[in-house]
């Protein structure tokens, strides 16, 4: 387990996990608690299903907002597990529909033997985002543009009322940068600002860092901000050697370069929705430390 900051969230969210999968006729003898910061994940061993329970959501989500994004996900990954592509898919063993329970809202995904990295690389596996780009690239089901920076505005909100959390001065710049970013995070606006660069489903959280390796290879995972966009969304923040090696990746598929207009806006919008992400700390606290390298980052290009 990682990242506990609030241990009764953590115990609720757990026996929710493990009422839900009872609920559902599995056998949840031993339950082991993997993972927790945004969300308390559980391995409901013996079973070979693994529970997602997010516990801090984005400021202005909704029941609804949230099911609707969960839902999309598992048919993702449902379908690109159906084309042959390597993912942790939704639990064959449950019905691939979010589960709501005790007030919480899950998903049950399938257990896969994983080695966790000794140290977190945000670039590893980054050629390989190029294949996931290529097998997402004609999934038919329906996706929002760029969904999740639709939490921007009210991270931003919040933070207007909370200045201990960031100073009034970057605030009010990182307002400016906003409205001037917001009017291409439309389809329309989008399409006027960059005319020749398609949008495609994509990931839409850094795929190059949401991969696991097995025995039998690397699988992706975690794809909870699914999203219709530019596949340089799945790119921002990468290091230009990444970017690099998706590049030769991409030619070797006969697919294009990444643009470096739109790299570039999708770096500022995943730095913008970083900064807005600040307004979750007084409910994840540890958010501070980890945020606090790409705050100093942005004030010194300031």
């Amino acid at each position: 387990m990682s990242g506990s900051t609030d241990p009764d969230r953590t115990a609720r969210a757990l026996a929710a996990a493990v009422g839900a999968g009872r609920d559902l006729g599995l056998d949840v003898a031993e339950p082991v608690v993997l993972h927790d910061i945004f969300s308390v994940v559980v391995h409901l061993a013996p079973s070979p299903v693994v529970v997602r329970v997010p516990t801090v959501l984005p400021r202005g989500t909704t029941p609804e907002g949230q099911a609707l994004q969960q839902k999309r996900e598992l048919d993702v990954l449902a379908w690109l597990r159906a084309k042959g592509h390597p993912v942790a898919g939704p639990s064959p063993l449950v019905p691939a529909e979010p589960v709501a329970h005790d007030g919480f809202s899950m998903t049950f995904w399938e257990w896969v033997d994983h080695r966790p990295p000794a140290e977190q690389d945000w670039n590893a596996h980054a050629d390989r985002v190029a294949d996931l780009h290529l097998a997402m690239r004609d999934y038919p089901g329906e996706l929002g543009f760029l969904t999740f920076l639709g939490d921007v505005p009210a991270g931003f909100d919040f933070l207007r009322d909370h200045p201990e959390l960031l100073h009034p001065d970057d605030l009010a710049r990182a307002l400016d940068e906003w409205d001037e970013l917001a009017p291409i995070l439309t389809p329309e606006g989008f399409a006027a600002e960059f005319p020749h660069v398609p949008i495609q489903p994509v990931h839409g959280d850094a795929p190059s860092y949401n991969a696991m390796e097995t025995p039998e290879g690397v699988v992706d995972a975690d794809f909870e901000l699914v999203c219709r966009g530019p596949i340089e969304l799945d790119l921002a923040h990468l290091s230009p050697e990444a970017v690099a090696a998706y590049t030769t990746r991409a030619a070797e598929l006969g697919m294009r370069a990444p643009d470096e207009r739109v790299l570039t806006a999708m770096n500022s919008a995943r730095m913008l929705l970083l900064i807005s992400v600040l307004s979750l700390v007084p409910r994840l606290p540890i958010l501070a430390d980890g945020l606090k390298d790409f705050i100093e980052q942005w004030r010194a290009r300031g």
